[in-house]
């Protein structure tokens, strides 16, 4: 959840820490702080609250000088944030600076046995055990010293970390939090994410499970957990450094938004060749896909929501049965996997610790894997037996919206694969999903180019207390990602239901004037889903329709309708997603909430 960056080089060290730490604020904001070598000793400066807070004292690093430093942005979870808190931690002497993402789950069975040898604790945080762990250890040789405490301590854990006498060496371990390392013409730098580093090098190393990444000015070495030396390739990163930047936009939010028309294209026109659904980075067979006898989609959050989209997808064009499980879950109830399953892990850090261990587990028992992932080199694309990426660039507000979109895509197009395979569409069928694939972007663009409508009617429900969204199958699903769009953002109570649950107990919550939101592009459904809006209605409800352009008779029992464009009907969430994401901002900007950086959240879940 929490940012690293760390930096050696020709450049003073707190501005390129500082700069780095913004691009990575998304994983936390309730602290940062930074810790750099001036020469004689490690200087650390920290505080609560956001990272401009950081940058205010230390006037943009200008006070803090030195060419060699790590810094940290948290979110916290063993104590609360305050300046004591906040990363980095030192040890005793002041010798030895660390900054850590991750939960060291062994770290009280430390702490008691370091107190019982006189180490002295300040701060409520696991991570202050791994400063004085690593001072416990040192006898003035760090690779032996680290590699001690990796294999002492539990949990997950990125770490960046500073010797006083090593002042040319920054040193970073990694085991289940992300943690790559590049090298750039003016130093070298390690980082929770690529973001933080597009603006000085392109080519980056991802630091595997149990790996020691030593930089120096003008090279990285690598190590296992046993301080031998490894060899690493690097990777070449293509995503647009301006992409991290918000370009104009207010919030990265709606620039994100704006980008969904593009990401679609970018998901779906590499895989559509001759007018054919071809997914070269797949290297399953028509055999294969034959032989699966069950999909088990795995996710967290909005990934899961697009899960419970694709399952009805699946279902309905491939004949595949399909569970759709919360990775937090998952593992906990010991799933039953059949030899001929597929696992389908959805991601769009490809670090999300919940569902990489579900990851883990299926692999174990020996199930095939496929992942869709957004960032290249992650976790859980390498960990896959296959990737499908989203090319969805980088996405650095919390609440995902076009990550979300390029998902659903790859889940529309790997339904069509399944299908063809079993002989179940053929080519006129596919050619038909196909044209209404390609219609997406522009559709998209339309909607939100309608904007307006929907601020002005969002402005409506800034102080609202409670919203509910509705709807069946597909609409129902849609309705889930509405409803976590607006709370996320917003922290308006709001929660999704199956229409038809409404009368099993729900409705009671219905009063005069509680907004609903009612989904109704299924028209199979659509007859339904009007009468159960004709029963909230009833008690006074103030409904707001999202539907298929041309069903104009709901406008007799609906408050205001949106109207989207028409399309298959396994990719209306595609659409009708749209106009709810606008809402949902809409109606945080409206309350001043920070719509890129909502109250307790972070954009990748690294801890369970």
């Amino acid at each position: 959840m929490c940012g690293i960056v760390g930096y050696i080089g020709d450049e003073q060290a707190a501005p390129v820490l500082l700069d780095g730490l913004e691009k990575l604020e998304y994983r936390g904001y309730d602290s940062a702080g930074i810790a750099v070598f001036d020469g004689k000793q490690i200087q650390i400066k920290k505080a609560k609250g956001r990272l401009k807070v950081l940058e205010e004292l230390t006037h943009d690093g200008a006070n803090m000088p030195g060419s060699i430093g790590i810094g940290h942005t948290r979110w916290a979870t063993h104590g609360e944030p305050n300046d004591t808190n906040a990363h980095p931690h030192f040890n005793s002497k002041k010798t030895i600076a660390v900054v850590h993402n991750g939960i060291i789950e062994n770290y009280l069975k430390i702490r008691k046995k370091l107190e019982k040898n006189g180490y002295k604790f300040l701060s409520e945080t696991d991570t202050e055990v791994v400063a004085h762990l690593l001072d416990y250890y040192y006898n003035g040789n760090p690779l032996e010293a680290i590699t001690k405490v990796m294999h002492r301590v539990e949990g997950s854990y990125a770490l960046g970390v500073l010797f006083s006498d090593h002042p040319d060496k920054v040193y970073a371990v990694r085991k289940d939090s992300p943690l790559i390392a590049g090298k750039a013409t003016d130093g070298s730098l390690i980082a929770s994410d690529v973001t933080a580093v597009l603006k000085h090098t392109r080519d980056v190393y991802y630091i595997d499970n149990q790996e020691i990444a030593c930089l120096a000015k003008d090279s990285i070495s690598f190590f296992n957990v046993d301080g031998e030396p490894i060899t690493k390739e690097s990777k070449h990163i293509d995503w647009d450094a301006n992409a991290a930047e918000k370009g104009g936009y207010e919030h990265f939010m709606l620039k994100e938004m704006y980008e969904q028309p593009k990401t679609v294209r970018d998901t779906l026109s590499p895989r559509i060749k001759d007018n054919h659904v071809v997914i070269e980075d797949m290297k399953m067979t028509d055999a294969d896909i034959k032989k699966i006898d069950r999909i088990h989609i795995i996710a967290c959050g909005s990934a899961y929501h697009t899960g419970v989209t694709a399952k009805y997808v699946y279902e309905g064009m491939a004949r595949i049965p399909v569970d759709v499980d919360v990775a937090s879950e998952f593992r906990y109830r010991d799933p039953i996997l059949g030899k001929n399953d597929l696992v389908l892990i959805i991601s769009q850090s490809g670090e999300t610790a919940d569902t990489l261990a579900a990851l883990r587990l299926a692999k174990e028992r020996g199930i095939r894997t496929l992942a869709i992932v957004n960032v290249v080199g992650s976790s859980i694309a390498r960990e896959a037996d296959e990737v499908m990426y989203t090319w969805a660039g980088p996405e650095i507000a919390v609440a995902t919206t076009k990550a979300y979109s390029a998902q659903l895509i790859c889940h529309y197009l790997l339904a069509i694969r399944f299908a063809k395979a079993k002989g179940l569409v053929d080519d006129a069928t596919e050619a038909s999903y196909i044209k209404d694939l390609e219609k997406l972007p522009d559709q998209i663009e339309l909607l939100l180019n309608n904007k307006e409508r929907i601020q002005k009617f969002a402005n409506r429900y800034v102080t609202a207390k409670d919203i509910f969204f509705i709807g069946r199958g597909i609409d129902y699903a849609i309705s889930m990602e509405g409803s976590l769009k607006l709370k996320e953002i917003s922290y308006i109570h709001s929660e999704a239901y199956a229409a038809g649950e409404l009368k099993h107990g729900t409705i009671s919550l219905v009063e005069e004037g509680t907004l609903v939101a009612s989904v109704v592009t299924q028209e199979e459904l659509y007859k339904k889903t009007v009468s159960n809006i004709v029963e909230v209605k009833s008690r006074g409800a103030f409904v707001l329709a999202v539907t298929n352009e041309g069903n104009t008779d709901i406008e007799k029992v609906s408050d205001y309708v949106i109207y989207v464009p028409q399309t298959n009907q396994y990719f209306t969430n595609s659409l009708a997603i749209i106009p709810l994401q606008l809402f949902g901002y809409y109606v945080a900007v409206g309350k001043g909430c920070d719509v890129d950086k909502p109250r307790n959240l972070a954009k990748s879940v690294t801890v369970e």
